[in-house]
This record gives structure tokens, C-alpha cells and sequence, in this order.
């Protein structure tokens, strides 16, 4: 009795412990805290769902566990120093470290074992997916009301239209009435009258012939002046927004994601022209991003759409998904450009963005309270970061140019300026006051060979 009774404690005490350590490799964790981890430190190479860069991490706990036997210890020990754990001669490490074509995984010795254990239990029990935005009901239902709404007025559109033609036919029937009466009554001396009266456009012109030439000199004058002005606005094409053959918001990339406008247009800071972004620059990002999860969604558009385009990157630079490689079959995208200085005119880039960064955004802010800007391109190229199609947003003119140079003062407290310009500032306060604020044109902004060579 007294040896059953030891037994059948020790097998208490083995199950305890069994369920403690099958209690410590699952649910352990916070599976929300661990997503907001996951996502903050492992989407750049991994997905639960599918290789990137990285394996799969869906399930990797009950993975490892079937495969290598292997517990979360095991895992906390690779997340946080891989280099270590493979140094250390783990077959297992060095296996996965080989499969991979030998890609070194970051070591994050920062996370807690905490951490660690949030993140493998979201890998583990996903929580679900938040419900979608009720949004979508109300864009219906508003989308019926003013559906019904057009139709009304359509039918009160119509309904006006025919009353005035009903108005416009009854009026013309009484002037003919009227006109049948006033014959009948007409006198001999009122039909002579009307004898001398002119009947004709030509008699009528040869009677005021003065007052003819007078209206088709002005006439004249009006036709030379809309030619001009009609001819002033050519190649002026402010609203200019052509359709791309990759569609790319930037509402997306730089206002929802906050990307900087120079992380793609790099060479806006260093060179006279900001090219267009190779898609070697977009690969290093969608690379890992093979499918839009964002919450934002134009009007007309949806996931499977945005899905579609990113595949149009995989297809133009050759890059297979499934096999995380290029194929070196790529497809060269052919761009519609939209701003295109003429060849005439010389526009330094560099000189705007470095330079004139300050003074640019102060002068265009004091100007502009109500539509302040945070980056120099914006003052420009208007509010990038909130439009899905990229437009012109300015006239681009030469009187806009220089309208910019005569009220853009110089930003004096600049190092450079301070001490290239100190003898024309120590002038320019002599002859104007001490209080005299210097803008670009006093530095040679309207000179002529500054933009035209």
C-alpha cells in the first residue's frame, strides 16, 4: 500500500510537471502585444503565412516541437543571438542557417524573454482579425440616397425644360397675333415711314457706318488680346495628372506610411534634377510586401486591386515570390512624366532642397497659414502626401518664379550666407535701415543668366 501510494505521487508530480511545461511553450504569452512586437521587429523577413526572406512563422512552436524536439528555450536562444547559438555548434541553427543561403539573422538581444514569449504566442494563436469598419454600410446607404436624389432632380430638370419650351412657344404665338394687328391697323403715313427705315443689314451699316467700324475695332482688340493671353498659358498645365502605367499613391506612401519624399528621390538633395525611382528603389520594400494591408482605401479601389499592382513591380523587375529570387526576366516601365522643365531654363534642385530648405518653408508658411508645410518639396509640388494621383499643382511660369525670388527672404542665420553675403547685408542696412530683410532677388535672383544660359 505504502509503495503504490509513493508511485502514485510520483506520477502526480510528473504530470504537473508535463502540463507546466506543455503550459510553458503554449499560451503563455499576449498574443496582441506580441503582434504589435511581431510586426515592429520580424515583418521585414518573416510572415506567418508564407517565406520571405525568412521561413514561415506560423506554428513554428508546435513545428520545432514535432521536428527537433526542441522547446521554446531553444527559440529564445536563437531570437536573441543566433550568431551565438550556431557558434556554439547547434546542428539544428546551422541547418536553417544553410537552408537560407546563409542570410544572417538580426540578433535581438534587447527583447525580454517576455517579449519573446508574446511573440511566439501570436505566432501561435493569431488573435482575430478586428471586425471591417462599418464604413462601408454608410457609403452604401448614402451612395442610394444620393443615387434617388439625382434622379429627382433629373425629373424636376426635366419638368423645367418642357414648361419653358411650353412658355417660349405661347410667347412666340402672341407676337404673332401682335404683329398681324399692328399691320392691320397701320396708316398710309405710318407705311411711309417705315419705307425710309432700313430693311437690310447692309442698309443698316451704310447708315451708321461710323459706329460699325468703331464696334469692329474694338471687336479686333479683344480677339489680339485673347490670342496673347492664350498663347501666354501654352505649356502651362497646372492640374496635370496622366494615368501611369504602375499605379502609386503617394497618399499611401507618404502620408499613411510617412515616408520621406528623398527616401526615392534621393537625388532631389544632390543633383540639378530629381529623377524618377528605379524599381530596384521599390523592391526594397516589396520585396517583403507582396500584398496590401493597409486600412486606407480610395474610393473604387480595393485590396485585390492594390494586390495587382504590386504584382506589375514583381513582373517589371523580375522577381519571383514563391522562390524569393530574380528570374532576370524584367519588363521596363515606361513612365509619363508630369513636371518636365524646358530645355532653356536652368532649375538646380540641390540648390532649393539644401540651400533654400529654411527660407523656403518659413516664407511659404507666412504666406500660406492655412496650408502650413513640414517639407520643402511641398511648397512646390502642393500636398503630395495627400494625393493617390500626382499632379501639378503650380503654374511652373516664369512670373511664378520670380514672384516666389521677390518675396522668399534669405536665411541669413545660414552659416554659409552669413558670411558670403555679410558685405552686401552691412550695405543693404546702411542704405535701408537695420531692419532691411533681404530676399532672394536682392542676390541676384532675377538676374537673367541665373536661369537662362
Amino acid at each position: 500500500m505504502i509503495s503504490w501510494r509513493k508511485h502514485y505521487k510520483t506520477g502526480l508530480i510528473a504530470i504537473c510537471l508535463l502540463l507546466s511545461t506543455s503550459a510553458s511553450i503554449y499560451a503563455q504569452g499576449d498574443a496582441k502585444n506580441g503582434e504589435k512586437l511581431f510586426k515592429a521587429n520580424c515583418t521585414a523577413c518573416h510572415a506567418l503565412d508564407k517565406q520571405l526572406v525568412g521561413p514561415a512563422l506560423g506554428g513554428i512552436v508546435d513545428k520545432v516541437k514535432k521536428e527537433q524536439n526542441l522547446d521554446t528555450d531553444w527559440l529564445h536562444k536563437w531570437i536573441k543571438d543566433n550568431k551565438a547559438l550556431r557558434a556554439s555548434g547547434d546542428k539544428y541553427a546551422n541547418e536553417i542557417f544553410e537552408k537560407f543561403n546563409k542570410t544572417e539573422m538580426l540578433a535581438f538581444p534587447n527583447l525580454t524573454d517576455k517579449d519573446i514569449d508574446d511573440i511566439l504566442e501570436y505566432t501561435t494563436n493569431p488573435p482575430a482579425p478586428e471586425p471591417a469598419a462599418t464604413a462601408a454600410t454608410g457609403t452604401d446607404t448614402n451612395s442610394v440616397a444620393a443615387l434617388e436624389m439625382a434622379q429627382k432632380q433629373s425629373m424636376n430638370s426635366k419638368v423645367i425644360l418642357i414648361s419653358l419650351f411650353a412658355i417660349g412657344g405661347l410667347l412666340l404665338w402672341l407676337l404673332l397675333k401682335l404683329r398681324q394687328l399692328v399691320k392691320l391697323q397701320q396708316t398710309e403715313e405710318l407705311a411711309g415711314l417705315n419705307a425710309t427705315r432700313a430693311t437690310s443689314f447692309a442698309d443698316l451699316y451704310r447708315k451708321y457706318s461710323y459706329i460699325g467700324k468703331g464696334v469692329l475695332v474694338i471687336l479686333g482688340i479683344f480677339a489680339a488680346y485673347g490670342i496673347w493671353n492664350w498663347m501666354m498659358w501654352i505649356g502651362v498645365y497646372k492640374g496635370y495628372k496622366p494615368e501611369q502605367p504602375i499605379y502609386f499613391s503617394h497618399k499611401i506612401h507618404a502620408g499613411e506610411n510617412k515616408i520621406d519624399c528623398q527616401l526615392c528621390h534621393s537625388s532631389a538633395k544632390y543633383g540639378k534634377v530629381s529623377e524618377v525611382p528605379s524599381m530596384n528603389v521599390c523592391m526594397n520594400c516589396h520585396r517583403n510586401i507582396s500584398e496590401y494591408k493597409g486600412k486606407y482605401m480610395e474610393p473604387g479601389k480595393d485590396k485585390a486591386f492594390y494586390d495587382g499592382e504590386i504584382q506589375k513591380v514583381y513582373s517589371a523587375t523580375g522577381w519571383d515570390p514563391a522562390s524569393q529570387q530574380y528570374t532576370g526576366k524584367t519588363h521596363p516601365v515606361e513612365w509619363t512624366r508630369i513636371h518636365n522643365m524646358p530645355d532653356f531654363v536652368y532649375f538646380n534642385h540641390a540648390q532649393h532642397v539644401v540651400a533654400g530648405e529654411q527660407a523656403i518653408i518659413t516664407s511659404f508658411n507666412k504666406k500660406n497659414p492655412e496650408a502650413k508645410i513640414d517639407v520643402v518639396c511641398k511648397a512646390c509640388h502642393g500636398q503630395v502626401d495627400t494625393m493617390n494621383v500626382v499632379q501639378m499643382a503650380n503654374d511652373f511660369t516664369m512670373g511664378w518664379c520670380i514672384e516666389c525670388h521677390r518675396t522668399t527672404e534669405v536665411d541669413m542665420t545660414n552659416g554659409y550666407n552669413k558670411e558670403y553675403f555679410k558685405n552686401l547685408h552691412e550695405k543693404l542696412k546702411k542704405q535701408y535701415g537695420s531692419g532691411t530683410k533681404i530676399t532672394v532677388d536682392a542676390i541676384g535672383g532675377l538676374e537673367c543668366g541665373k536661369c537662362h544660359y
